[in-house]
């Protein structure tokens, strides 16, 4: 058969592809566009080899490697064509289709969802101060690659790498449920706790198995973004209740109950997100008697317990229920480090049945690896000597961070020194334009949350986030200093 053209093939010598995979995907490419038609002969491979400068073994590979798919059909002596049996395309490419650069197409369907979207730092050393995340810096690296380097030479060498329990290494549930009896009241135990990966998948499991479409979940109208996106995200009506200085409001929780059914409250009763407030013992108790009488669920993410500088912590809500109405989530990735991803979930036994059902479905389980190096951090004491030690050196920052902020911004904010974790809450001086403030601070290479990012409708609020804990002295030095020359900026009276 004549061949009266030129195939047309772009080889990169430079690329990591194999140039015989780069023919065939510029032949798939050129059917797929309705360039080459089923039926339609190829040319010789020691013709198409000396045009493209290259052995004719490896357009032979290429030919092969098609032929072996199906989209062509060697003939002997008679060449090789497009095969015959693939679908003529539904109409032929378009100039800017065929001038398309290599790489994936614009996706020609609907999704959902809510998209990430990276912060925009380019080009930028920031101060960043975060809602409140640790510093991975200060874990004793030697113990942890000890830790590791012994949890894999024991899963590969009994070969424990394969799939295991979707609720977690048991050894790893056995050494959490003991702590959590012990030093924070639970009755937990093996059965009742499933590991997750970090509080933020504990979160999401939990609305996966408490919430149906267009049900109703209370959140706290400030509070922590993801919680609220993955209730909205299982088909929950999230509805925003009022909080004073002391944290949630119970008459409002209960206004709305009598209004309509609720099936779940979320909270953050040890720390607030993001005011750091404690909630007080007597709402406690009675938002534990709302739940019995109106019968909604209670999850109370838990997700720095360990970090409490005043006083004695009060015990989680889950400690004192004695009617089963609380899920109760918390995370050892404040303690160690997040990229560990290690949290977990407290519930009765069939409840974590289910929720070890949604994570066969999401990620089948955990890493076994990490799961037993924290065993071995465990049993070694290692991660007791770490938690006394990171909170000497938290306690230190904190103390810095608000000895600071009173000596040099007394007059443009103000905050109540809370009982524990790693934020403060700054309340600004009226005169102070906060989103203008973040612009400012951004300019002065610090970053910095406004309070309108923790409130349901996103609507202004005169208040910081200001997390301390992933700043060493001299970092929070120098965020703290530009902060001060935002503010500055504004003037505002007594600055």
């Amino acid at each position: 058969m004549r061949r009266d053209w030129n195939l047309s093939i772009d080889i990169d010598r430079r690329a990591p592809l194999a140039l015989s995979q780069q023919i065939a995907q510029a032949i798939i490419e050129k059917i797929r566009l309705g360039l080459l038609r089923p039926g339609e002969a190829l040319p010789g491979t020691r013709e198409l080899a000396a045009r493209l400068a290259l052995n004719r073994k490896t357009v032979v590979t290429a030919y092969d490697e098609l032929a072996a798919q199906g989209w062509l059909l060697a003939q002997g002596k008679r060449g090789t064509f497009v095969s015959p049996q693939l679908p003529a395309p539904a109409r032929a490419a378009t100039p800017a289709e065929r001038d398309v650069e290599a790489g994936l197409p614009a996706a020609d369907y609907a999704v959902y969802g809510t998209p990430w979207t990276p912060a925009d730092t380019a080009g930028r050393e920031l101060i960043e101060f975060s809602d409140g995340v640790p510093d991975s810096r200060i874990v004793a690296f030697d113990a942890l690659s000890s830790a590791f380097r012994r949890a894999l030479i024991e899963t590969v060498r009994g070969n424990l790498l394969g799939y295991g329990d979707p609720r977690g290494l048991l050894a790893l549930r056995e050494r959490i449920a003991a702590m959590l009896r012990h030093e924070r009241g639970l009755h937990a135990d093996a059965q009742t706790l499933c590991l997750v990966r970090g509080s933020q998948m504990g979160i999401y499991l939990a609305a996966r198995v408490l919430v149906q479409p267009g049900d109703v979940v209370a959140i706290e109208r400030l509070s922590y973004p993801p919680a609220r996106a993955a209730f909205e995200a299982c088909g929950a009506r999230v509805v925003a209740i009022e909080q004073d200085a002391a944290g949630l409001l119970p008459e409002a929780l209960e206004q709305l109950c009598r209004r309509q059914r609720l099936r779940a409250i979320y909270l953050t009763p040890h720390h607030q997100f993001p005011t750091t407030v404690t909630l007080p013992a007597d709402r406690r108790l009675r938002l534990l008697a709302l739940a019995e009488q109106f019968g909604f669920v209670i999850v109370e993410d838990d997700y720095d317990h360990e970090f409490h500088f005043a006083g004695t912590p009060l015990l989680p809500m889950a400690s004192i229920d004695r009617c089963g109405k609380v899920m109760y989530v918390g995370s050892l990735s404040k303690v160690l480090a997040p990229g560990l991803r290690v949290g977990y979930v407290v519930a009765p036994e069939p409840v974590i049945a289910r929720l070890a059902g949604a994570v066969m479905q999401i990620d089948r389980q955990g890493n076994a690896v990490t799961e037993r190096a924290v065993v071995e951090l465990f049993d070694s004491g290692e991660l007791a000597r770490h938690i006394r030690r990171a909170r000497r050196i938290y306690a230190q920052r904190r103390q810095l961070t608000m000895h600071w902020l009173r000596e040099q911004l007394a007059g443009a904010l103000s905050f109540r020194e809370p009982d524990g974790g790693l934020a403060l809450w700054l309340q600004l001086a009226p005169a102070l334009d906060v989103a203008r403030l973040q612009r400012d601070a951004l300019a002065e290479h610090v970053g910095i949350l406004p309070g309108s990012t923790f409130r349901d409708d996103g609507a202004a609020v005169n208040a910081l986030r200001l997390g301390y804990g992933g700043l060493d002295e001299r970092e929070l030095l120098r965020g703290l200093q530009g902060l001060q020359r935002a503010i500055l900026r504004q003037r505002p009276a007594g600055a």
